[in-house]
């Protein structure tokens, strides 16, 4: 319950205060990426529950000669590194708060098509309500990798508190106006997560050595027979 006050409170003093900010960023990115200026996405929130996240677009909608969209590097202006760089594009989110389908703090919502890819301890980060910002923003942000990401998410989840949530909210807010940890080194957008399929894989290709490592020993084990008989 004083989370959810905590989270209203803050989402409309930020909408009040930044009203100016939001009108100028969304007449900007009309202008630089026409109608409509919002992005909306389906994202996994508390329990992996599906719920449309909104932010300001960051890229054109450039398609090749098949009609494809192009590669993210490649719709990905400047304009639109600048919004991701100072965070605007997430601006819109505080209706996601208010609306009570995000938090200020906790883990960020990530794609639906994830949710297969969790391995048990990874969905854990679904026990709570997933924020606008989070421990992992704050301890790298997406120069991370997905695994530490994850465990920081977890942390989070085992060790909430208001305490924990102010400090995080003002360590975001140093964050943003440093422009720290946009991305990782090379890439121009957040990489994928693919999953624990490689060792999945791996688990696999053991199984399938050792039934083929049994069928060898039963083969072996009648072709003596055999040659004995």
């Amino acid at each position: 319950m004083l989370k959810r006050v905590f989270d209203v409170t803050i989402a409309l003093i930020a909408l009040f205060l930044l009203l100016p900010i939001y009108i100028l960023v969304a007449y900007k990115v009309r202008k630089n990426f026409g109608a409509p200026a919002l992005f909306r996405q389906s994202r996994s929130g508390l329990d992996g529950k599906t719920f449309e996240i909104i932010k300001f677009r960051t890229m054109s909608d450039d398609k090749d000669s098949e009609g494809n969209l192009l590669p993210d590097e490649a719709r990905l202006t400047d304009f639109g590194k600048q919004l991701r760089a100072s965070s605007l594009d997430e601006l819109p989110q505080l209706w996601n708060v208010l609306k009570g389908e995000m938090s200020i703090v906790g883990p960020r919502p990530q794609l639906m098509e994830y949710l297969p890819l969790y391995n048990t301890e990874q969905f854990r980060r679904h026990l709570v309500q997933p924020g606008v910002t989070g421990y992992a923003q704050i301890n790298g942000r997406n120069s991370i990798s997905w695994e530490k990401r994850f465990k920081l998410d977890i942390w989070y989840v085992d060790n909430r508190s208001m305490w924990l949530d102010v400090q995080i909210l003002l360590k975001t807010v140093r964050l943003v106006i440093t422009m720290h940890g946009i991305c990782a080194e090379g890439e121009a957008t957040m990489s994928r997560f693919t999953g624990n399929r490689q060792q999945s894989y791996k688990v696999i290709n053991a199984r399938v050595k050792r039934s083929l490592l049994s069928c060898r020993c039963l083969n072996r084990h009648f072709s003596e027979r055999d040659t004995n008989i």
